[in-house]
């Protein structure tokens, strides 16, 4: 049985024999950042800089959601506006993998940047069990790289300190409760943010459109779950694909990409059901993004892949 109070107070013991000098993390707002982040800073305090770096891939509002909890928290927070930075570093990129790997090692460079200036020695990260898993840390075969495993540079000068690594997802809420964290039951959401759900190139245009389509998956499963009408799942959102399609605007044919709705069921992101959602609401999402984002997508379609053969995230 999982004991979440004397797992924190070990963690807390851990880190303080381990960091000696000034620590940084990566606040993303995620359970498992913010719960790292917070026993962090019960163990070393002022040792512990934390820092939010604005990709230009963060839900709608997020930002300004996550500096606000992270203050509530006691967390000194630096916020560093990256959109521009990874962009350009992603023109061009289309390949999942080579995505995650230039996510990756841009996450590492704006941290050294930072570890410049703050001097730090450590490398706080909310690394989880499956993160190090589907990475091939363990004995299976590789499935895909995570932003906190893969494409890390191998002259990182930062050493790097992972409490939660041997956990898993439902137990690391656990801990979120515990601490009183308002995030304790958020959905999960994948460290590269959009850009994995944005298929095909990363263009500010193109990311807009899935930041409002997931806006609105939300949104309407949230509204459906209020009233009754479905459970929540486990985890929802839209991805866009570069599939182009011949649709209708008024009396005119146009070309539009499709987007995809993805809902799933599961315990510890490990395996995973799909969602059976009440059609009446899935129509409503089709309409409300196809009208948001005219133009641009014409198509709506609802993912109903189990976890295996498919992942959770669509890259």
């Amino acid at each position: 049985m999982f004991d979440a109070p004397e797992f924190i107070e070990e963690s807390i013991q851990q880190m303080k024999a381990t960091i000696d000098d000034v620590a940084i993390i990566a606040c993303s707002g995620g359970v498992d950042s913010t719960v790292a982040a917070v026993i962090a800073n019960k163990a070393v305090g002022n040792l512990l800089h934390c820092v939010y770096v604005d990709t230009g891939f963060m839900r709608k509002n997020e930002t300004e959601e996550i500096e606000a909890m992270l203050a509530e928290q006691g967390i000194n927070l630096i916020t560093v506006k990256a959109a521009d930075r990874y962009f350009e570093a992603l023109k061009g990129v289309t390949e999942p993998e080579h995505k995650r790997k230039v996510i990756g090692e841009l996450f590492i460079r704006i941290f050294e940047d930072e570890q410049k200036k703050c001097g730090a020695k450590y490398l706080v990260q909310g690394t989880i069990a499956p993160d190090w898993i589907e990475s091939g840390g363990g004995v299976r075969d590789t499935i895909k790289s995570h932003h906190n495993v893969g494409g890390l540079p191998e002259d990182m000068t930062l050493e790097v300190v992972e409490p939660l690594r041997e956990l898993y997802k439902d137990e690391v809420r656990e801990l979120a409760r515990e601490l009183n964290i308002v995030v304790a039951e958020r959905q999960p959401f994948p460290g590269p943010g959009l850009a994995v759900r944005t298929l095909g190139e990363l263009t500010p245009e193109r990311v807009e459109v899935v930041r409002e389509a997931c806006a609105i998956v939300e949104e309407e499963f949230e509204a459906g779950a209020a009233a009754g009408e479905m459970e929540l799942p486990w985890q929802y959102f839209a991805a866009l694909l570069p599939v182009r399609s011949v649709g209708v605007h008024g009396d005119v044919r146009a070309y539009g990409e499709t987007v995809v709705v993805r809902a799933v069921r599961s315990m510890d992101g490990m395996s995973a059901r799909y969602s059976e959602i009440p059609h009446s609401i899935l129509q409503k999402i089709s309409t409300r993004i196809t009208n948001t984002v005219k133009g641009a997508v014409n198509r709506v379609v609802y993912d109903i892949t189990h976890k295996p053969p498919g992942t959770i995230e669509w890259e």
